[in-house]
């Protein structure tokens, strides 16, 4: 390979919007682009083409990807969009004619082969070698594992089965493929996602996968099972409460997979839930969730609500309080409900005027903040398996994550003393010495 070749190596700038699972596609893209000899730009002033991986499940998300497009047309000029707002083309054409090509979400192929088309690369000019694991976006020693596409729910407010199509499962063999090959490059945490985890397989029938010389059912069971054979922390992401989902409790207890379930509820009251199509059937949730500690007394249990959903009462949202008093929750997300292009909740009754939504939120975050200070303070004088995540330049303070924090969404321990050098990626043991609201403090000696 000569110095002429690589300074004319076209290079592409790759803008990441949205969930995890967009973030697992755009590494699909820049894995694959730079397999084919493709440079990664920084910035747009040095990138040949800029893609821009879209988010469209809220209105708010669509604003801020069309943002982002506008910023890539103005910064560079030669912009390809993929991703979720892809599905819906003549939005962006009719603020952004002059893009060079949209696709739809999950269209890795077409995101490629458009980026060969508008910015070409010799074929065969040099060896370009590509870690066997992929190129990630997220730090090394940590990863999403998306094992599905798409959602057989029909939930009102919900429009990723428009975007996204209906459940396409990766049988297991595959995942556990990808998986291994995650953790051989250094890679000490999975984080498993997808729309619907726990419906992992329906689609397939459960078929049966091969991995390690020993048959798996496509199934959340038998995924849990075959993961926790990996030397790694393997989280689990977006799983609906199904009934089948108390049998991975035991595995949890035993250490197989780290004792953590994020568990979109939404909302406790049944009406409510009603109108939102949400599967499943809260009545009994409690009483489960009472059963999975007694089970699995370390348990982390996360989850998502919208406040302020049309046709949500006074009486329903008191309902979700009192529910909250009685789970104790662990982590808990709230939003305000938004109406999304599409979605069939914009056409229920009784939408609830913005003031008491906001009004409503705060009561809300307010509840889970008294649980969640209960729950920090009772792990002081504890000691926690921690993985590192870097140093905090600031204080000079070390950041790390028990098994109770995922990346991004969860808190933080921030490790004041430590006697030994830790680099990220580390799993070692923090005596917990203080605490606030929602990240602990602790030493290392």
């Amino acid at each position: 390979m000569n110095k002429q070749a690589l300074a004319h190596q076209p290079k592409v700038g790759i803008v990441s919007l949205g969930c995890p699972k967009a973030l697992v596609d755009s590494e699909r893209i820049i894995t694959k682009l730079r397999a084919d000899g493709y440079a990664l730009s920084p910035d747009y002033a040095g990138a040949d083409i800029v893609v821009v991986n879209t988010c469209g499940f809220l209105d708010s998300a669509r604003n801020e990807s069309l943002d982002a497009i506008g910023e890539a047309m103005n910064e560079n000029g030669k912009v390809l969009v993929t991703g979720c707002m892809g599905a819906t083309p003549e939005l962006i054409r009719e603020k952004f004619p002059n893009v060079l090509g949209i696709t739809g979400p999950h269209q890795y192929e077409a995101v490629v082969s458009a980026v060969h088309e508008h910015a070409p690369i010799e074929k065969n000019r040099f060896v370009d070698l590509v870690p066997e694991a992929g190129l990630k976006l997220t730090p090394r020693h940590y990863a999403y594992l998306k094992i599905s596409e798409g959602c057989n729910n029909r939930c009102s407010f919900c429009i990723i089965p428009q975007l996204r199509g209906d459940l396409v499962s990766r049988p297991l063999g595959e995942v556990m493929l990808e998986a291994e090959r995650l953790v051989k490059s250094g890679v000490k945490e999975l984080l498993v996602i997808s729309q619907d985890t726990s419906a992992y397989g329906q689609d397939l029938k459960y078929a049966e996968s091969r991995w390690k010389e020993k048959e798996y059912r496509t199934k959340f069971y038998d995924l849990c099972e075959a993961m926790g054979e990996l030397d790694a922390w393997v989280r689990m992401h977006y799983v609906y409460p199904y009934p089948h989902v108390d049998d991975v409790i035991p595995m949890m207890q035993d250490g197989k997979i780290l004792p953590y379930l994020d568990i979109p509820f939404q909302h406790a009251s049944p009406e409510v839930l009603k109108k939102m199509r949400r599967p499943g059937k809260i009545e009994k949730t409690a009483e489960r969730i009472h059963k999975w500690r007694d089970m699995c007394p370390d348990i982390t249990l996360r989850s998502t609500f919208i406040v302020g959903f049309p046709g949500e009462t006074d009486a329903d949202f008191e309902l979700l309080l009192d529910w909250l008093d009685d789970v104790q929750l662990d982590r808990v997300g709230c939003f305000q409900y938004e109406p999304v292009s599409g979605a069939p909740s914009n056409d229920l009754d009784n939408h609830v005027p913005d003031e008491v939504k906001e009004e409503r939120w705060h009561r809300f975050m307010a509840k889970q903040q008294e649980i969640s200070s209960l729950k920090m303070q009772a792990k002081i004088g504890t000691t926690q398996d921690c993985i590192i995540d870097g140093m905090d330049a600031e204080t000079n303070r070390i950041i790390a994550r028990s098994k109770a924090d995922a990346p991004e969404i969860d808190g933080n321990v921030f490790i004041t003393e430590c006697s030994k050098p830790v680099t990220a990626g580390d799993i070692i043991q923090v005596r917990i010495t203080d605490a606030d609201d929602y990240d602990l403090y602790g030493i290392v000696q």
